[in-house]
């Protein structure tokens, strides 16, 4: 239920606060002349609701724009507290949904002043409160949205979503097949060239880091001589100087520490230091001994080198993924090979879920046939009471012909479409062909007054449902939204004084110049204000006594209608 609703900044809107915490049910009218501004109180909902913002909605000369409804949740509303736990978003039981629009056209959403997605507040405002506009009667004129009013309808949500996961595993599973039916087509020729490549591969031998080892040999072969020239002269040095030199030092310094104590820390590092010489001498002799000198072997390396290249240029540019590639080769090898085992083993897998799907599309659609029933029952109850007493309401229900999924969607089997006749003897045909505009208002009433009942949205908002009705039409319609928010908090933009007058908080919305600029202000009315403007919407500005009086007929209707 929404409690209140701030809207600052946003068009010709500069602060407004609506309190409804005392309004749990009942209805609240907006009425005010066209261009008034009552099109951005509907925008600024929207915009909470996920609805697409543009900077240009930001009012002059101000940095953002922003608007926040807070909410009240019922203890039993499972679906909004099961979404608020999921994102770690409770606050007990009210929701506050909040939405900043920059000067930028940057826009931030928030729920319960965390940060979330336009996507996440979409959904849980979807539960909080139900917007009827001029779009929604478009979507009743067009067939394919029936199927989804139907489902609402039913409560066959769930049921749809388990066949819609079917159907899916379904299409999976069939793709799964025909790229295995294309594998098999050219089987033969895909094995042959893979063992084409592996046996080349295989021949060649190659090991991991082979090719950087050849090309340190091969570098060494190049120097070799000036490797041998410099290695040798620096191993005779160590070997005749240095290390004959320091045999001579070490034990004269051991005899000097014999003598003087204080030498011995120095005739140990010197002593140390010949023996890393000597270690260094034997290691640099041992460098000289493994100098290649045979020039046959750098032909050899080139050779080698040049069969890796080969190799690189066809199956990777690294040694690594040359021998992943033989892995991979053979691990489709042992694939194709095993090709006409997957392939029946895909086929039953696809038998298998499609046997489950179809069973509950035939489940689906057994469903919907007697949902349908009780729609077109319930649709002409309902019609009955916004004057249209003979009116025929017909939910077609077909499926395709033949067997398979083929001709299934992501929904079902079935094709629904909604058919009507408001004269009698006159035969139901589809909304799109016959219905006015008063007769698509009233349709689209009847069919929100079914869902509410069902949903567990508590807000529902009504953007000119009265739209080309008048006459004794406009009573029953008036009546029908009375009836609704007595269990239902409604809100409705309406030009109809029969509406208005049942309202239990009506809200004047009016244009103002201030300073030099316009703004729109939304003012709650007293009786007596309610009465005059009841009376300029029957006889506009200068309304006649007579009209007065009328105006203040429909308020008393009201309140005898209230104690009955």
């Amino acid at each position: 239920m929404l409690q209140e609703l701030r809207v600052h900044n946003l068009a010709l809107i500069d602060t407004l606060h609506l309190d409804l915490s005392t309004q749990q049910t009942g209805l609240i009218v907006l009425t005010g002349e066209t261009g008034a501004g009552k099109s951005i109180i509907l925008q600024a909902i929207n915009l909470l609701t996920g609805g697409k913002g543009t900077a240009s909605w930001v009012r002059n000369d101000c940095d953002q724009a922003s608007i926040e409804a807070v909410f009240s949740i019922r203890p039993d509303h499972a679906e909004v507290h099961a979404l608020l736990a999921e994102h770690s978003l409770q606050d007990g039981t009210t929701c506050i949904v909040r939405r900043v629009l920059t000067r930028e056209g940057r826009s931030r959403v928030y729920a319960n002043d965390q940060s979330v997605t336009t996507r996440l507040a979409g959904e849980l405002t979807a539960s909080l409160i139900n917007i009827a506009s001029q779009h929604d009667h478009q979507q009743l004129l067009n067939a394919r949205y029936h199927l989804d009013y139907l489902d609402s309808y039913g409560e066959l949500w769930g049921m749809r979503q388990e066949f819609t996961k079917l159907f899916r595993r379904w299409q999976q599973a069939s793709s799964e097949l025909r790229q295995l039916q294309e594998k098999e087509q050219d089987k033969e020729q895909q094995r042959d060239f893979l063992r084409f490549q592996l046996e080349e591969i295989r021949k060649g031998k190659p090991e991991l880091h082979e090719d950087e080892q050849l090309l340190r040999e091969r570098d060494q072969l190049k120097s070799s001589d000036a490797l041998v020239r410099l290695v040798g002269a620096s191993s005779r040095m160590l070997s005749e100087t240095v290390t004959r030199g320091l045999v001579e030092i070490r034990k004269n310094m051991v005899q000097a520490a014999g003598l003087d104590t204080g030498l011995t820390p120095l005739a140990e590092r010197i002593g140390s230091a010949g023996f890393e010489l000597e270690d260094l001498a034997s290691s640099v002799q041992k460098y000289l001994d493994q100098i290649p000198m045979d020039p046959a072997r750098l032909d050899v390396i080139s050779g080698r080198l040049a069969e890796l290249k080969q190799l690189q240029r066809k199956y990777g540019p690294t040694l690594a993924e040359v021998i992943a590639f033989a892995q991979a080769a053979e691990a489709s090898l042992s694939l194709l090979e095993s090709l006409e085992q997957q392939i029946a083993q895909a086929e039953v897998r696809v038998e298998e879920i499609s046997t489950e799907a179809l069973l509950k599309a035939v489940e689906l659609t057994q469903a919907r046939r007697e949902v349908a029933r009780k729609l077109g029952v319930n649709m002409e109850n309902e019609l009955a009471s916004l004057s249209f007493p003979q009116a025929v309401f017909e939910v077609t229900v077909t499926e395709p012909e033949g067997l398979g999924l083929d001709g299934f969607h992501g929904s079902g089997r079935d094709s629904v479409e909604f058919l009507f006749s408001a004269n009698p003897g006159e035969p139901a045909k589809p909304l799109a062909k016959i219905v006015s505009g008063g007769e698509l208002s009233r349709l689209m009433l009847a069919m929100k007054c079914l869902l509410a009942r069902r949903d567990q949205v508590d807000t529902v908002i009504f953007d000119e449902i009265d739209a080309g009705i008048g006459g004794q039409a406009a009573e029953a319609v008036a009546e029908k939204i009375r009836e609704l928010a007595g269990h239902h908090q409604v809100f409705c933009i309406t030009h109809l004084p029969q509406i208005a007058a049942c309202a239990d908080l009506h809200l004047k919305v009016e244009k103002r110049v201030e300073d030099g600029r316009t703004r729109t202000i939304m003012t709650p009315l007293e009786r007596d204000q309610q009465i005059g403007e009841l009376a300029r919407m029957l006889g506009g500005e200068k309304p006649t006594a007579q009209t007065l009086a009328f105006a203040g007929e429909l308020v008393e209707r009201k309140g005898k209608r209230k104690t009955v």
